[in-house]
């Protein structure tokens, strides 16, 4: 690994979304910059280069202008897709308000966000169509609809029919859209947090948040000339670090069919890295040490691992040669994967590494565009999300004996506020203006972040002690045969008032199966055992709960602890 002077890389600087369009094409006009398949059952990919996604952007701004988008709050519904990022591009650079939102959701939740959002169009995909027909009639603000596909919808606008339009205007020497004067501290987009722990906010950000984030995030670490994307576009983990960071670097940017397909279009796409969340590197993790098993070869994959790093440790890396089987299973270009959203394993990253592939655990929160830190390259640290992005101040707000208490984030990249909360908004800045993420770390004598657990997930005991159940969580994901697990304080009928320490186990039945564990209490109430003998005895895990089915995820795949039945009988 470097030392601390290790150099920070050359990005491009860009200041606000139609620059960057536009700037790409120019110093990346032939390259690729988007490719998909029309339907997953295609053998062919559609390549599309930066010219033609700047064309296509630009013709699409030049006649949304005209139709008076600008200043306009527009709902952004559907899957990753070209015409997704095209159309997020695209009102960015008009100077909409865009609110993308989970076309996953509920139709009554979906109508909700949209009129708290006081969207006035809505821009949607085909698979949602059918909500949107459900929904029109309780929407008294919407004036227009615009359909990305063949639209059933009565009255809605064809997207091409607008790409057509202001591709002929443009050509005849229209050029409001390249005139349009962008205000990049205005708010240009809501975006609706996860809620996982509750119901979330409408985030608001500005242009300068997102192009800071990713014009200061990337001198840390240095993308791959390929992407493939996999995670949902309406959060700002998709749409700010995979489209924004990867489009200004001149990155390919592969959208995947669907999650069912990821494994199959890693080794057809073969992307030479990834940007994931947690659950995605561990589903990876487990796929590997699966397949050993069942090869019978996981105890030579061991040893050729302790061999490697033994080799690594006096100068010869021989990674590629003595796992390219591993590799190919990937794509075999794969090197590089950027993960953040949760903590990740520690072993994961260490294994991963041993066999050629570099995980970089980050940090980020959608309040701050998301991007606060990130490992690089070259440089990491055990146990950490990374230094923080430049320009970028970090704090520990009220720290304890240890240095541990709320991570505060300073800089451009903080959002403006929660969209119609001005108490929420308040209560989220502390008096030095610092932004409270909420969540417990501490730094390290380099300004390094390492993070403890979640404010509202931490157990206060009634001796004042505090437990971070992520801490005991990363423990118990250790065990063979744990899928998922949570752990809470149960609230228990029996005991009024008596908290209890409790870890809820999703189990791989068909791992424990195949080490002829046939009962899953009884191994895992004594492989509990076996942590709390590490523990202090205040962090001590009192009862183990099995459960036959997974936890209640979002669209991120992450896990709503609210959701969670937390009572015991």
């Amino acid at each position: 690994m470097a030392n601390t002077n290790y150099p920070l890389y050359e990005t491009t600087v860009f200041e606000d979304f139609r620059v960057m369009t536009e700037n790409a094409a120019k110093k990346f006009p032939d390259k690729v910059a988007i490719s998909y398949k029309k339907s997953p059952k295609d053998s062919d990919t559609v390549k599309v280069t930066y010219t033609e996604a700047r064309d296509y952007i630009r013709h699409m701004g030049t006649e949304l202008l005209h139709m008076g988008l600008s200043d306009k709050h527009v709902a952004l519904i559907g899957e990753s897709s070209y015409k997704w990022i095209c159309s997020y591009f695209c009102l960015m650079s008009i100077g909409a308000v865009v609110v993308p939102i989970d076309k996953d959701l509920p139709v009554e939740e979906m109508a909700s966000l949209i009129s708290f959002a006081d969207c006035e169009y809505v821009m949607y995909s085909k698979v949602i169509e059918e909500k949107i027909m459900q929904m029109k009639g309780k929407l008294p603000k919407v004036k227009g609809y615009i359909s990305m596909s063949k639209a059933k919808l009565d009255g809605a606008i064809e997207l091409f029919d607008i790409v057509a339009k202001g591709r002929e205007r443009f050509n005849h020497g229209d050029n409001i859209y390249l005139n349009y004067r962008i205000d990049r501290d205005k708010l240009a987009t809501i975006v609706f947090t996860s809620g996982t722990t509750g119901k979330g906010k409408g985030v608001m950000l500005s242009q300068k948040n997102i192009v800071s984030d990713m014009t200061q995030g990337m001198y840390n670490f240095a993308i791959t000339p390929k992407t493939m994307n996999v995670l949902p576009p309406h959060h700002t983990f998709g749409s700010t670090v995979n489209f924004v960071g990867h489009y200004s670097q001149g990155s390919e940017i592969y959208i995947s069919s669907g999650l069912k397909y990821m494994a199959e279009e890693i080794k057809e796409q073969q992307p030479s890295h990834l940007i994931l969340v947690p659950l995605f590197v561990e589903a990876l993790y487990k796929k590997m040490w699966t397949a050993a098993e069942k090869s019978g070869k996981a105890d030579t994959l061991r040893k050729m691992i302790k061999t490697s790093n033994m080799l690594r440790k006096i100068g010869i890396d021989m990674r590629r040669k003595f796992f390219k089987s591993i590799i190919d299973g990937y794509g075999g270009k794969l090197e590089l994967i950027i993960c953040g959203g949760a903590n990740l394993n520690q072993d994961i990253i260490d294994t991963f590494d041993a066999i050629g592939i570099t995980v970089l655990n980050g940090y980020g929160i959608t309040e701050c565009s998301p991007l606060i830190s990130c490992n690089r390259n070259k440089y990491q640290k055990k146990g950490s999300v990374g230094c923080p992005i430049i320009g970028e101040s970090i704090k520990i707000r009220n720290p304890d004996e240890n240095g541990e208490g709320e991570i505060c984030v300073k800089g451009p990249n903080v959002m403006l506020g929660y969209y119609k909360d001005p108490e929420a908004t308040e209560e989220a800045f502390d008096e030095e203006g610092y932004f409270k993420t909420g969540d417990f770390g501490r730094l390290d004598d380099e300004g390094w972040i390492y993070i403890t657990g979640r404010l509202k997930n931490v157990i206060i005991l009634s001796n004042g002690k505090n437990v971070y159940t992520e801490e005991i969580e990363m423990e118990i994901s250790k065990v063979f045969g744990v899928n998922e697990c949570v752990v809470y304080a149960g609230e228990s009928e029996l005991l009024p008032n008596k908290e209890v320490i409790v870890a809820e186990i999703y189990p791989d039945f068909d791992a424990l199966k195949e080490k002829e564990i046939t009962d899953p209490q009884d191994y895992f109430e004594d492989e509990i055992k076996k942590i709390n003998s590490r523990m202090v005895s205040y962090k001590a895990v009192k009862m183990v709960r099995i459960r036959n089915e997974e936890f209640q995820k979002n669209t991120s795949r992450k896990i709503l602890r609210f959701a969670i039945d937390k009572s015991i009988d």
